[in-house]
């Protein structure tokens, strides 16, 4: 620090930056009586020598105000920048090819991805690393994800790697989700299909989700889309609770009743007006439950999500629109989806159609009619497989 408040004050500021003492990330700042403060860059403290004429002290603020250059750069930026005055001489290029351009943020928590810091260099930081990731991107907690386990649970491989404590809070469309992310998956890739079924005419009625999770359909049919009642099935002991806690925190508890268990075994007859069958990449083994829940006097709105897939080479055979739709974005395996509904895809929706009204018949002992009310797609889930949700409606023939 130094008397006076201008730049023009301060004689030693142009020595300072020419020897790269400063530090960028923060501006001249006013501290208490009349003086300003120099961001010096703490592991230059050493180098820094001063005109005995000249009072100094060396202060810490607690809340130092960013430069505008900081304030311009985004927070991937940020953190490689972090990062390589955290390395200094040690920086590459390889590293700075495995610092994340992208994350997941769940509450004060960010989740990275599985591809994250893995060259040799980062692991000898040890917990200065996840310390400046954290600080970088205003988080508290840090998490690395792996793979999905193959356990008919889609259970995360997470890893905790700064903090104690893996329940987050995470807000989306106005609705509170907690879950722990050492034990739960939260998929944003389903957003677009979240916000539709949220706009869905659904006030009174009375709703069965077959694969519940945390709650990704179930919040949304009761905050917005007006759902009298839901009976959310989950069989993940650790989505239950987050469920149970969401369901809490969002003061829902008693308009949904949790089945934990195996959908499959679920008891309950006669009872839904619409039914949710959020599993991928097929929920097949779910319709005949679907269909002995949904009411049998007046049948309801089946919402069937399953993962379809679209044969390029015959699309292109065709010279049909469809084919001209696919475009790579840029993301390796991803596809825009394209105005126009693919003949795969509705194929594959008249065929459940079918499949639906024979066990509904067959369910009842009298006929019953399905009608495709739309097909929803949701997103590219590997090359040339989409995942689709199908409106079915399925009504009794009155006699």
């Amino acid at each position: 620090p130094a008397p006076g408040g201008s730049d023009h004050a301060l004689p030693c500021r142009e020595c300072l930056e020419e020897e790269q003492l400063l530090d960028g990330r923060y501006q001249l700042q006013q501290v208490p009586g009349g003086r300003v403060a120099l961001p010096v860059l703490e592991e230059k403290l050493s180098q820094l020598c001063l005109p005995p004429e000249m009072p100094c002290e060396l202060v810490r603020i607690q809340d130092p105000v960013p430069s505008r250059a900081a304030r311009r750069r985004t927070p991937a930026q940020k953190l490689r920048d972090e990062l390589r005055r955290l390395l200094g001489e040690t920086w590459s290029e390889e590293l700075e090819r495995d610092v994340p351009h992208a994350w997941q943020r769940h509450g004060d928590l960010v989740l990275l991805s599985e591809d994250s810091f893995k060259a040799a260099p980062w692991e000898r930081l040890g917990s200065a690393l996840w310390e400046t990731v954290a600080s970088a991107l205003g988080a508290r907690r840090v998490a690395r994800r792996g793979r999905v386990m193959a356990d008919g649970m889609r259970t995360p491989r997470v890893t905790l790697l700064l903090g104690q404590d893996g329940w987050v809070e995470h807000v989306d469309n106005g609705i509170r989700y907690t879950f722990d992310v050492t034990k739960c998956m939260f998929s944003p890739g389903n957003i677009t299909e979240k916000l539709r079924v949220a706009s869905l005419p659904c006030s009174g009625e009375v709703l069965v989700d077959l694969y519940a999770g945390i709650g990704y359909f179930t919040l949304p049919f009761l905050v917005h889309a007006g759902a009298a009642f839901v009976h959310a099935c989950e069989w993940n002991s650790h989505a239950v609770e987050a469920l149970r806690r969401t369901l809490v925190l969002n003061g829902l508890q008693d308009r949904c009743h949790i089945h934990a268990g195996d959908s499959r075994q679920l008891e309950l007859r006669d009872v839904a007006d619409r039914v949710n069958l959020g599993l991928i990449p097929s929920s097949e083994e779910g319709w005949p439950v679907a269909c002995r829940v949904l009411k049998k006097d007046t049948g309801g709105v089946l919402h069937i999500h399953h993962n379809v897939e679209t044969r390029p080479a015959l699309l292109a055979e065709r010279g049909s629109p469809e084919a001209e739709a696919q475009h790579p974005t840029g993301d390796a395996g991803r596809e825009t989806l394209g105005a126009r509904l693919r003949p795969e895809w509705q194929r594959w929706a008249e065929g459940t159609a079918t499949r639906i009204q024979g066990l509904l018949a067959e369910l009842h002992g009298r006929p019953w009619r399905t009608s495709v009310l739309h097909i929803e797609a949701v997103k590219s889930y590997a090359p040339h497989v989409h995942h689709l949700v199908l409106d079915l409606e399925c009504r009794p023939v009155l006699p």
